[in-house]
């Protein structure tokens, strides 16, 4: 399954290259959403929230009264899952708060999963330079995302895989890097980060896992914007 990123910043529509540098903004959520109706569901992301800023809940919740929304973005605290559960979320993404410095954050993890259906909890494994990465991709962690899915299997219906070194890039992923992590889990995978070409969604489709697009979608959704930024 292909599942748009819609990723909120400033009450906007932003594409972040590796998370840094802004290569998109468009003004509307919602006109966003309504070009993406075709697809089953959206993965929203609140990275004001996810950078410890003012979190846009209205927006999220609107999104997800709209459309089936995947939501992440600065859920720290069993309120906030709590919220983002009512708001109509149907899959609620944990990111940085599933870890500690040195290891996974089994009490938040565990604090979570008592209140709310495991069928509902996605966990965030986002890694740069074969290392877990959080905080806005800011800090990374001694563990590699391969040693540390098996150990979140427990609290969670499914895993979220950013492959940080090609966010963004247009230039394509790790293939060979998505197939490491399915050799570890059985649980479902939607992999995200520089997937831009059919034969790489096809790949990952083969492998059972679903593909989560930023840059290459929006590239094919908005044109225009890219070639008036020379990037088509």
């Amino acid at each position: 399954m292909i599942i748009p990123c819609i990723d909120l910043m400033g009450r906007k529509v932003v594409q972040l290259v590796q998370g840094k540098s802004k290569a998109l903004e468009l003004p509307d959520p919602f006109a966003v959403l309504e070009k993406f109706k075709e697809y089953p569901q959206i993965q929203v992301i609140d990275l004001d929230g996810a950078m410890g800023r003012t979190s846009q809940a209205d927006i999220v919740r609107e999104l997800c009264r709209r459309k089936p929304c995947r939501v992440g973005g600065g859920i720290r605290t069993l309120d906030r899952a709590l919220q983002v559960e009512q708001d109509g979320a149907c899959k609620i993404i944990v990111g940085s708060s599933a870890f500690t410095s040195e290891d996974i954050n089994s009490d938040f993890l565990r604090t979570l999963s008592a209140r709310i259906p495991r069928e509902k909890l996605m966990i965030g494994v986002d890694c740069f330079g074969n290392r877990v990465a959080i905080h806005g991709w800011k800090e990374t962690l001694p563990m590699t995302p391969a040693e540390v899915l098996p150990k979140l299997e427990p609290y969670c219906s499914e895993f979220l895989c950013t492959y940080i070194d090609a966010e963004g890039k247009l230039q394509g992923t790790d293939l060979e890097y998505f197939r490491a992590l399915r050799a570890v889990t059985n649980l479902p995978i939607t992999a995200a980060g520089g997937i831009t070409t059919d034969d790489e969604i096809r790949a990952l489709e083969e492998m059972g896992m679903n593909a989560a697009l930023g840059m290459s979608i929006y590239r094919k959704t908005f044109p225009e914007l890219f070639a008036e930024a020379g990037k088509s």
